[in-house]
């Protein structure tokens, strides 16, 4: 797979995004929320990357999967007018489907196609395999935190506006209730993920979001983390209570830990 392959393929990917496109101005912002991220997250992976000295042959890969690994949120929006995984289907394998009918790896060999499906197949699971080869757990770790810092951007910038726009899509139709799960908070205790199934309120996805720090892989990543001050950003948005100031305190002390 060369440079201009995946020059193609990105010219391929606003054209079949342009296709989601309506003349509802509402369904229409959400759509191009997800088209505007899949681009940073392009330019997140391309700054890792270029972070931790990737071959231009590894750049294309990297920059592929990032292109790709969101595909499937616009027919699952289309489809289903939620970007939440437990009440439609599994994006990430919607997107696979999506890849496969269209042929978009073709110019890929077989190696290269399937270090790419499996990247995008695990960037939002829970865990990563655990009989994986390092190459692709390589690709694989990038990815999320490619992901993860796009994500806590355009949901610190949504909570900003909130006032202005709201939205039930990005906040995964979670009741703004001023409470909070202790099942969040025993993982955040524990520096484990989250389980999407434990969120019974946007405060639970807030709190979730600061523990994704627990599943960070590189420096450059915690720099970047560190420097925009998303932690700081989305304890702003919490309740000040005891158990969130310690979990808080906690996610601090384990992305200075890597620097």
């Amino acid at each position: 797979m060369t440079r201009d392959d995946l020059n193609y393929l990105k010219t391929w990917f606003t054209e079949y995004v342009s296709n989601f496109y309506s003349d509802d101005p509402d369904y229409n912002h959400l759509i191009r929320l997800k088209e505007e991220h899949t681009i940073r997250v392009c330019c997140n992976i391309a700054m890792l990357g270029k972070e931790l000295g990737l071959s231009d042959q590894d750049m294309v890969l990297a920059e592929t999967i990032a292109l790709f690994h969101d595909i499937g949120r616009f027919k699952q929006y289309k489809t289903y007018r939620t970007f939440n995984d437990f009440v439609s289907e599994n994006h990430a394998k919607l997107g696979l489907r999506q890849m496969a009918i269209h042929r978009v790896l073709s110019a890929c060999t077989t190696a290269e196609k399937r270090l790419i499906t499996r990247a995008i197949a695990y960037h939002n699971a829970a865990s990563l395999p655990v009989n994986e080869n390092d190459n692709t757990l390589f690709f694989m770790r990038l990815i999320r935190d490619a992901d993860k810092l796009d994500i806590w951007k355009l949901f610190i910038d949504y909570c900003n506006e909130r006032e202005k726009k709201h939205s039930s899509a990005i906040e995964l139709g979670l009741p703004d209730d001023p409470i909070y799960s202790q099942r969040v908070i025993e993982s955040l205790k524990q520096r484990r993920l989250v389980l999407m199934q434990d969120l019974k309120s946007l405060n639970d996805f807030k709190l979730l979001q600061i523990g994704w720090v627990y599943d960070l892989n590189f420096v450059p990543s915690f720099k970047t983390v560190q420097n925009r001050k998303y932690i700081e950003k989305l304890e702003e948005t919490l309740p000040q209570s005891k158990e969130i100031k310690e979990a808080v305190q906690q996610a601090h002390d384990h992305v200075n830990s890597f620097l």
